[in-house]
């Protein structure tokens, strides 16, 4: 990666930490989960609404590191107005990128977590939030869905 690149990635991270995107409760959701990443103190919520198939909205609240948060912000506004495969399209594209084994998908803005895969201990920041939506996807409309970084938890065991 170039270094003008990088750094226009960085800043996209620091934009989206400083000011996240959906970030807000969301009181009529169909389904939420919770996530931590016990080794950073990451902690966040995912919220989802869903009508029929179509994630129609979604939004997080939470505390962590700027790249949890950054995260999280990209992925709200990227999955919003999905369908429910879309998202979880989404989710394996951005998991191979910041592991370091990018798919080809298009994960448009979300090329800016690429970066991520040459820090292997921010690579559980940068998934928490995804995790965190699959998850909700998977629970019953209602239901609250929990998952953890680390393997004592539940949730994704590594990343």
């Amino acid at each position: 990666m170039s270094a003008e690149l990088d750094e226009l990635y960085q800043s996209v991270i620091l934009d989206h930490n400083r000011r996240p995107k959906n970030f807000r409760e969301m009181e009529d959701a169909t389904v939420k989960a919770d996530g931590v990443n016990p080794l950073c103190g990451d902690q966040l919520t995912v919220w989802i609404k869903l009508d029929g198939d179509q994630l129609t909205d979604v939004s997080f609240r939470g505390q962590g590191c700027a790249i949890s948060k950054a995260s999280a912000s990209m992925m709200t506004q990227i999955i919003k107005g999905k369908s429910r495969a879309e998202a979880e399209q989404l989710f394996g594209d951005v998991h191979a990128l910041i592991t370091g084994h990018p798919t080809g998908g298009d994960v448009g803005p979300l090329k800016a977590l690429g970066g991520v895969s040459r820090f292997p201990l921010r690579v559980k920041c940068a998934s928490l939030a995804w995790h965190a939506m699959k998850s909700a996807l998977a629970a019953r409309p209602g239901d609250s869905a929990a998952v953890s970084t680390e393997a004592d938890g539940p949730g994704p065991e590594g990343a």
